[in-house]
């Protein structure tokens, strides 16, 4: 069967006319009109667990954000504001950053937050985060009293600010965390205790999440809403209904193309593209570059020579989305376009397989690979890997489309290297020390921890660039040095670089103060209120 958009989203069209799945325990099957209602959030991430400082990604950073407080938060113009600091000095030698402590505020257990849950904390990232680079040049935390924080450096840190924003550091309380078991399963990930706007009530696994409001929020007068509550409905479809019938108040990280044409009809609803610059998504091809015939690179670049970037952007993505070129997205400062397209050439994939030993046999089938997908992102994801399934037969190889039940089993198999292809949606986070050197470093290939470089990639130049660009103060001569790393990682296609993920969130107008920061639903939601006289509003 030929594979147009039209064939792919019809697949789709028998889950559109299904029941809704029932509402969730304890909520309507509509909002209330009062201050007190909550805000519903519909997402389809399933998350491991609650804490950040520890898991990068979308399911745990929507929910981290609002338990845990950082120490700055930033606005929609890249601008540090205070958060947990009140304010904040970097030396002018750039080796350290001092940090001024609020003094009222107190985690949701009643305990005080001290600059020694602060020094904790960025232990506890440094140490575990899949952002290896991100706090790398932090030597030593110093906490000359309990609401003072000196952060020294090795070595100049030009991202260290931004990565103190809310989905990046969260403060974790030492007092809960600092009893010797392991962070990663320690039992608070699931029951976390946290700063932030809202407090811990309740997980259902795959069901939904409930947070209520922190009266002793050290911010007074916020957070402005008594409830979030976040519904997790694994079907696509139904997320889409439920905001339509006002089920649901906010819709973060919508990337369908019909969804999004959809929700743009409803008048009850805001639909932007505001509030992703921070996180600044692509949606790519992985190569297992540790496994045969993959640590080749002519068979990695026969692949990216046979996925047709035009059709997946203009007829699978309806046009919404632009084609990727390289591993920095192009609002960044840090982009460089001149870099190989790899626009489609059946011919030279085929020349490319042959000069690898990679013959076709007398089935015309030259070698058999898995492609892995995120579930649960039809348009992004899945049906992508079902194109490429027929792009790559072009060439001989038959590509295996291998369908995950969850998110935490793709990231199972994907950070243990157990794959060949897999597809993904990874963000910049707002600087390449931050979310980009950590895709190709050789020095963060770590078993087990999602979105290192599960692709097992290594370049001994592309490390001493990013090394050497992680500590360059001068803008200009970081943009050379990122613009030769762009240049080396496209040529070794250890990742080909399909579209950027056209990221929308959907708001029910009824809403105010809405999150339109550079982190967006990644933002603590404590302004965000229902418009007063909202209960007069027609559904």
């Amino acid at each position: 069967m030929r594979l147009t958009k039209r064939t792919l989203l019809g697949a789709g069209l028998a889950v559109l006319t299904a029941p809704l799945a029932s509402p969730i325990l304890g909520l309507p099957a509509a909002l209330a009109d009062d201050a007190n209602s909550p805000l519903v959030i519909g997402t389809n991430q399933v998350p491991r667990h609650f804490n950040g400082a520890v898991q990068s990604g979308i399911a745990t950073g929507m929910v981290s954000t609002q338990i845990f407080a950082s120490p700055l938060r930033y606005d929609d113009a890249w601008n540090p504001l205070p958060y947990l600091a009140k304010s904040w000095e970097v030396a002018p030698d750039n080796l350290s950053v001092t940090l001024h402590l609020v003094s009222d505020a107190v985690f949701h257990d009643g305990h005080p937050l001290t600059s020694e849950d602060v020094a904790f904390s960025i232990g506890v990232i440094k140490a575990n985060h899949p952002f290896q680079t991100m706090l790398e040049p932090v030597s030593t935390v110093e906490t000359p009293d309990a609401h003072t924080v000196v952060i020294r450096l090795s070595r100049p840190h030009p991202a260290l600010l931004l990565a103190m924003s809310p989905g990046l550091m969260p403060i974790l309380p030492k007092h809960v965390y600092g009893d010797g078991q392991d962070i990663k399963t320690h039992p608070a990930n699931l029951k976390p205790v946290g700063s932030g706007p809202f407090k811990f009530v309740a997980y259902k696994q795959g069901e939904s999440i409930q947070l209520e409001r922190f009266d002793k929020f050290f911010i007074a007068g916020r957070p402005k809403l008594a409830r979030l509550v976040y519904r997790i409905l694994p079907d696509q479809n139904s997320l889409v209904i439920a905001t339509e019938r006002r089920e649901i108040g906010m819709l973060p990280f919508l990337s369908s193309v019909r969804d999004i044409e959809r929700l743009s009809k409803a008048q009850t609803l805001t639909v932007t593209d505001r509030g992703f610059e921070g996180i600044g998504p692509i949606n790519w091809l992985a190569f297992n570059c540790g496994k045969k015939p993959l640590d080749d690179v002519r068979v990695r670049r026969a692949i990216a020579l046979a996925a047709n970037r035009d059709f997946i952007t203009g007829k699978l993505l309806g046009g919404v989305a632009k084609p990727a070129t390289g591993p920095i997205v192009p609002g960044s400062p840090f982009y460089e376009p001149a870099v190989d397209p790899y626009k489609l050439d059946i011919a030279k994939a085929e020349s490319l397989l042959d000069e690898a030993g990679l013959k076709k046999g007398a089935d015309g089938t030259r070698l058999q690979l898995t492609i892995d997908y995120i579930p649960n992102d039809n348009d992004q994801q899945r049906n992508v890997a079902e194109y490429l399934r027929a792009g790559l037969k072009r060439i001989g190889i038959a590509l295996q489309v291998r369908a995950a039940p969850d998110f935490p089993t793709w990231a199972q198999r994907v950070s243990n290297f157990d794959f060949d292809l897999t597809m993904d949606n990874v963000f910049n986070w707002g600087d390449p020390v931050i979310g980009v050197a950590r895709t190709y470093l050789s020095t963060n290939i770590r078993k087990g921890v999602i979105w290192s470089n599960t692709q097992q990639y290594q370049n001994p130049k592309v490390d001493e660039l990013l090394n050497a660009a992680a500590i360059e103060t001068d803008v200009a001569k970081r943009k050379t040095l990122y613009d030769d790393f762009q240049k080396i990682v496209v040529s070794d296609a250890p990742i080909a670089y399909l579209n950027l993920t056209p990221y929308k969130a959907v708001y029910d107008k009824r809403l105010t103060n809405l999150p339109l920061s550079i982190w967006g639903p990644l933002s603590p939601l404590d302004e965000v209120a229902w418009a007063q006289g909202a209960a007069g509003a027609e559904r």
